[in-house]
């Protein structure tokens, strides 16, 4: 059976594949960490669009039954496109964090935090508004908070700060519900709650896995190898010591190998 496709800018994507592999143990995952090109959330749309492109047709090349896309930035820019040109079943983080945040809210005052390039796309507000048309949206771009995911400064006292700095508009706003609009913020979501204690966090990565898993029941691809789930492979476009070592520390055990791609940014 074909392995789940699945891409980020960077590490912020594991946060998605480890609610897939939990929820779907017998799967195998192939990975791709676009490391070479991070962060997404500054580029324009254009150029987020074709590192997208470029991205899944490396995956494609190695016959993967499903694409899971695992950053919002590339989601916000580069969904209707890729539905155009591939044909293969396709999960996003953005549907699967705005219908998360639609069931949590009570109050429709909903924050948003992501990069810029997410922020101004308005995809999440949009989205949001479309179900719950009186909602009071508040999105804020945070765009330093990958590079410290990226750097492992998660548990930096410096990055408290800056989280601190970050949510202050968000303080007297009444917001119940924050959805973390970047696979890279869950790793901060600790410092987040801290700053927002009353306000539920969306981590878009729980529900995008359980759209994973209806989309694999409802085309029948399905994995019945119960090895399936040990033959995860990661890949990324620069320095796969780096990405090893952060991911081991994320993930809590070391991965058995990170490869470097040599041929993912061929264009159209």
């Amino acid at each position: 059976m074909s392995p789940i496709g699945m891409f980020d800018s960077g590490i912020g994507g594991l946060t998605v594949m480890q609610q897939v592999m939990t929820l779907l143990p017998h799967e195998q995952i192939l990975y791709f960490g676009d490391t070479a090109r991070l962060p997404y959330g500054e580029k324009c749309s254009e150029t987020i669009a074709r590192y997208a492109i470029e991205n899944t047709i490396f995956l494609m090349d190695k016959n993967i039954k499903l694409l899971v896309v695992a950053c919002n930035t590339a989601s916000a820019h580069s969904m209707n496109k890729l539905k155009q040109l591939f044909n293969v079943p396709m999960v996003d983080v953005i549907e699967s964090g705005v219908h998360q945040a639609v069931l949590t809210t009570r109050n429709q005052r909903i924050g948003v935090l992501g990069t810029r390039g997410t922020i101004q796309s308005e995809v999440y507000k949009n989205a949001l508004l479309l179900v719950l048309p009186e909602a009071t949206i508040i999105s804020i771009a945070c765009p330093l908070f990958t590079l410290l995911v990226e750097e492992n400064f998660s548990s930096h006292p410096a990055t408290k700060l800056i989280v601190k700095e970050y949510l202050a508009p968000l303080k007297n706003q009444e917001i119940d519900t924050l959805i973390l609009g970047c696979t890279h913020f869950p790793l901060l979501a600790s410092l987040i709650q801290e700053e927002l204690p009353n306000t539920t966090i969306v981590d878009p990565a729980v529900s995008c896995a359980s759209n994973v898993a209806k989309l694999l029941r409802s085309h029948n691809l399905e994995s019945v190898d119960p090895l399936g789930g040990r033959n995860h492979q990661f890949f990324v476009s620069d320095d796969p010591h780096k990405f090893k070592n952060l991911a081991t520390s994320f993930l809590g055990h070391t991965l058995p190998s990170v490869e470097k791609a040599t041929s993912w940014s061929r264009g159209l």
